[in-house]
């Protein structure tokens, strides 16, 4: 027998709000964000900028977290630089030349500078695209960091600056990946512009 769809939207916000609890109690997590909102401060305090990469749900994340920067996020300010990398005219041109894998390492070859920062979202951890990318702005002298979910997969074998949250499922997850994207932009915004609070 099918449960009523009332349980089923009160398990989902359980299962959120658990996550979300798990992410809140971590004091390593935690310390973890703020470094990133750190780095995103140091990023832009020596105009360098912003690129960041994911697949599916988590391109969507990329592209949220880019605009929220060269737009706006809660009051008007100086545009902040950041691209969300996987355009479409690019994504088809290198997928059909080079192969699906090299998107993201393509792009971030011809855009990353030493000392621009790189966010790369996964939830499993093991997107090859994301693990290629990462390895391209290495060899730039880039700043490199992953949100992640489960074990964390390749990446968090590949990258000390990493953030694994909680959480039982891709989109609880990708929920959590938000929340601290929207977080961070906070942090930068605090620093940077503290009249704006």
């Amino acid at each position: 027998m099918n449960k009523p769809m009332k349980e089923i939207w009160i398990e989902s916000l359980n299962n959120a709000q658990k996550a979300l609890s798990e992410l809140i109690s971590n004091k390593e997590l935690l310390e973890k964000c703020t470094q990133l909102g750190n780095d995103l401060v140091q990023t832009f305090q020596g105009d360098r900028k912003v690129l960041i990469c994911g697949n599916g749900g988590s391109h969507c994340d990329a592209q949220h977290f880019a605009e929220e920067f060269t737009g706006r996020y809660r009051k008007d300010r100086r545009a902040l630089p950041a691209i969300a990398l996987g355009d479409a005219s690019h994504t088809t041109c290198v997928g059909n030349d080079y192969g699906f894998d090299k998107v993201f390492s393509r792009h971030t070859e011809a855009l990353g500078q030493k000392g621009d920062l790189l966010i790369c979202l996964t939830t499993s951890g093991n997107s090859p695209n994301v693990l290629e990318a990462i390895s391209a702005a290495q060899k730039k002298g880039m700043v490199v960091w992953a949100l992640l979910g489960k074990d964390g997969g390749k990446v968090a074998k590949a990258l000390e600056k990493n953030i694994i949250v909680p959480g039982p499922s891709t989109d609880r997850i990708q929920e959590l990946h938000m929340l601290i994207l929207h977080i961070a932009i906070e942090h930068v915004e605090r620093v940077l512009f503290p009249e704006n609070y």
